[in-house]
């Protein structure tokens, strides 16, 4: 299979479209929290494009110029003072200095509102979402793993499992919240996985129609050097919850994603400094994240909500990072005027956005290139 080919057979029609609608309304209202804190201080906003690239169509609204760009990937907003001043001399020469009115011209925490207000509506948009989504569909359970499916002549048939059977405990031990599990912290469920590689007897109490009981076997994983199958599926059991507790577990769920995220970051950013092009399942390139949302799309709209919870999620904490051209490196920059009691100047303040904003596209680029190296 040639090389288009192999990217033609990952990705879809209908999952380029939902990367590109689930992209651009997390863009979209990332940009517009911006544009809202700049004119509640009174600063203009001069220009708001929906996506990037040639304008295709424009509007002035409110003194601000609305546009349509040709490519349909992000959108930005010029908000008046941040860039930097044009300056012409008497012979017509021209030169920059460093802003002095608009954005420029607000207190520190005046700008720091501006620029935390793009990650923060991503943050309240992936939470928004998580509530949505477990008060609709309920909440999994860590430590409880629910029969899905049990296969006709199976071993799990022969012992009497059932679909809806809930495995509450394994072999006299409840189910943890999380593992270890190859070095990797898991749920517990999936522990279960990890059970039936070990041999030796098992025993899994179950609940069923409200009801208690044991099931206990004898278990070889390999025969033959074949691999052994129980029969079932299985996945973590669902709770129903209200508006309450589902918002509860949303805010608990994106707290401990912190320390993750950053892992994650911090293992990308090292693969990137070694030229690392081996791949990462914790963070996805462009094509990747297509092709994760077109198996999506052939699961259900849930399963594209939980998609756009994760990419929001990822886009607030990655903006958040101290990179100058990032959201979290213009904040980095305020802060350091704050202390030095001063802003950088103008020539300062260039170079590191220079410099930031080509570590950014040198990052991406390797993300970009790593991503597509899977398909030769």
């Amino acid at each position: 299979m040639s090389f288009i080919q192999s990217i033609s057979a990952a990705l879809t029609p209908l999952g380029l479209i939902w990367t590109l609608l689930i992209i651009s309304i997390a863009t979209f209202l990332h940009e517009l929290a911006h544009y809202a804190l700049a004119r509640w201080q009174g600063v203009r906003v001069n220009s708001f494009s929906i996506g990037m690239g040639p304008i295709v169509f424009r509007r002035l609204w409110r003194g601000t110029e609305w546009r349509l760009s040709l490519l349909p990937i992000g959108g930005y907003v010029e908000i008046d003072g941040m860039a930097p001043e044009e300056v012409r001399g008497n012979e017509g020469e021209v030169s920059y200095r460093q802003a002095s009115k608009g954005f420029a011209a607000l207190p520190a925490l005046g700008k720091i509102a501006v620029l935390f207000a793009g990650p923060l509506m991503n943050l309240l948009l992936a939470i928004g979402l998580m509530t949505l989504t477990f008060s609709s569909q309920g909440i999994p359970a860590p430590d409880r793993a629910r029969i899905e499916s049990v296969q006709p002549d199976s071993r799990a048939q022969t012992l009497g499992l059932q679909t809806g059977d809930v495995i509450t405990a394994i072999d006299g031990q409840d189910i943890p919240d999380t593992v270890q599990v190859d070095g990797k912290t898991v749920t517990g469920w999936e522990n279960l996985r990890n059970v039936l590689g070990t041999p030796g007897p098992h025993t899994f109490t179950l609940e069923r129609a409200g009801e208690a009981r044991n099931v206990t076997f004898d278990w070889t994983p390999t025969v033959d050097g074949k691999r052994q199958l129980l029969g079932i599926g299985y996945g973590p059991d669902i709770v129903s919850a209200g508006v309450g507790t589902a918002f509860q577990t949303s805010l608990t769920t994106t707290v401990e994603a912190v320390p993750q995220v950053l892992k994650a970051f911090g293992n990308l950013f090292g693969r990137f400094l070694t030229l690392n092009f081996s791949q990462d399942e914790n963070v996805t390139g462009p094509i990747g994240t297509t092709e994760i949302v077109s198996r999506a799309a052939t699961v259900g709209p849930w399963a594209l909500v939980q998609i756009a919870t994760l990419l929001n999620l990822s886009l607030a904490f990655f903006n958040l990072i101290p990179i100058p051209g990032l959201d979290g490196g213009r904040i980095l920059l305020v802060l350091v005027g704050v202390v030095r009691r001063r802003p950088l100047s103008f020539s300062q303040e260039q170079a590191i956005n220079v410099a930031g904003f080509a570590f950014v596209i040198l990052l991406m680029t390797f993300v970009v290139v790593r991503d597509v190296s899977r398909f030769f």
